[in-house]
């Protein structure tokens, strides 16, 4: 089963990488948009100005109608191009572009997480030493004294 999560598991990392990064994510895209005009230049025997028109607007999901594909090629092409900007690169953009407007910046960074961490644990063996010396046991010192009773 661990060997059939493998490939999903790589395609994961590498979503998550590209919508970390956005000048990768734009790069993809306009990787994606001079790969499928070259295609669709070959498959669809168009000027290569038409093809990266043909791109941009399939791409963006507008689709004029004024070129569309005749080959089953260049319709196969033109479906993985939608599906791709449609299941893909558009909700990367908009999911980054939505978690830096929810950003907390007065968060603490993990440099201060780990400085807490750390401040913490000495306070716990200050606690620890403190009650060893008074002569607690752990459960003496678990909690709050109890209230005396008015019987």
């Amino acid at each position: 089963m661990r060997a059939l999560m493998k490939p999903f598991r790589a395609i994961y990392r590498g979503l998550v990488w590209l919508a970390n990064s956005p000048k990768t994510l734009i790069l993809s895209y306009l990787l994606l948009i001079a790969t499928c005009s070259v295609l669709y230049h070959y498959f669809e025997e168009v000027s290569f100005g038409d093809a990266l028109w043909w791109a941009v607007v399939t791409a963006s999901t507008v689709g004029y109608g004024d070129i569309s594909p005749e080959t089953w090629q260049g319709r196969l092409m033109a479906a993985l191009l939608i599906s791709i900007m449609v299941l893909v690169v558009v909700p990367l953009i908009t999911a980054h572009f939505a978690s830096k407007l929810i950003v907390d910046h007065d968060v603490f960074q993990h440099e201060e997480q780990e400085e807490l961490k750390s401040n913490l644990r000495h306070v716990r063996r200050l606690l620890e030493e403190l009650a060893a010396r008074e002569g607690l046991t752990q459960a003496d010192s678990a909690g709050p004294p109890s209230a005396p009773s008015d019987r």
